[in-house]
């Protein structure tokens, strides 16, 4: 007999702590990968971007028709999230930008 999974593994199930757990991962990888603050151009940003991206669906998915204090919740981690996707997207961009980033 199988051992049932937790909710927070269970893809089927909306969970707003794992997608919260992704972009916050997502983030840390990033930084991780761009070798903050001295960034350099690589193709791997592309993961936590497309982590991000799945996290902030997944927090979508967490809204409830009516509106309450965790509706509100929710609505204040999607902008947590927005913020965090310009962050691993400035990361993704910024290092292909030459004539901004060198130094004269």
């Amino acid at each position: 007999m199988p051992l049932p999974r937790p909710a927070f593994l269970n893809p089927r199930m909306h969970s707003l702590s794992r997608a919260n757990a992704l972009v916050w991962g997502s983030v840390l990888l990033a930084v991780l990968i761009s070798r903050f603050p001295h960034t350099r151009p690589t193709a791997f940003q592309i993961v936590p971007t497309a982590l991000a991206f799945a996290g902030t669906a997944e927090t979508l998915r967490c809204i409830r028709k009516r509106w309450s204090l965790y509706h509100a919740g929710v609505l204040l981690c999607l902008y947590m999230d927005l913020m965090a996707l310009s962050i691993i997207l400035f990361f993704l961009i910024y290092p292909y930008f030459h004539f901004i980033a060198a130094s004269s």
